[in-house]
């Protein structure tokens, strides 16, 4: 049996705090997200309150998706004014089109520098319980948004490098292989 699973999330916090375990080892290897959690809505659109983006972080997060082979970049179908889609090519084929909200927009990055990403299962619990992510609003009342996420704003560039494995990640759920496997 996991250490998570007998003590819980928050004697994980405090083991780790004391160094009894390591940042590593918490979640299979997700980190715990410092800080308290964003404040966010309740209805939609589903939103951080009182939070920016770091400009610098929210350009790099999207050089480094632009840079997924089959990934485009484009206004969202979605989500808010401003928001920027994750699209998959049509060369791009889809293990799993039903958690696709619409179109081939696997996630998205709103102005705030949120995202909303559609997660396995397993990885959207940890990113929940290591707190990067919080279930969408509307997660428990429509089909094929069980897993769908708001992850938090990364606030700074060690941050939007888990952001970034949550969005490989999600490409991963809604493709069935990894981006160097959809190479060529």
């Amino acid at each position: 049996m996991k250490f998570e699973t007998i003590c819980g999330p928050l004697l994980i916090i405090v083991a780790i705090t004391l160094g009894v375990i390591p940042v590593a080892a918490a979640s299979d290897g997700l980190p715990l997200r410092s800080g308290p959690a964003p404040i966010t809505t309740k209805n939609v659109p589903h939103v951080q309150i009182g939070v920016e983006a770091v400009p610098e972080v929210s350009a790099e997060l999207l050089r480094l998706v632009d840079d997924i082979p089959g990934v485009e970049i484009r206004d969202t179908v979605v989500s808010l004014p401003g928001a920027l889609g994750f699209w998959l090519n049509e060369d791009i084929s889809l293990a799993r089109p039903d958690v696709i909200v619409r179109g081939r927009e696997f996630a998205h990055l709103h102005p705030d520098g949120s995202l909303h990403a559609s997660l396995s299962p397993e990885l959207a619990a940890r990113a929940i319980e290591t707190g990067w992510a919080i279930s969408h609003t509307w997660a428990k009342t429509m089909p094929g948004w069980e897993d769908f996420v708001m992850i938090y704003t990364p606030r700074s560039m060690a941050e939007m490098k888990t952001v970034f494995q949550l969005v490989l990640g999600s490409y991963k759920f809604v493709t069935g292989k990894g981006p160097a496997d959809s190479e060529g």
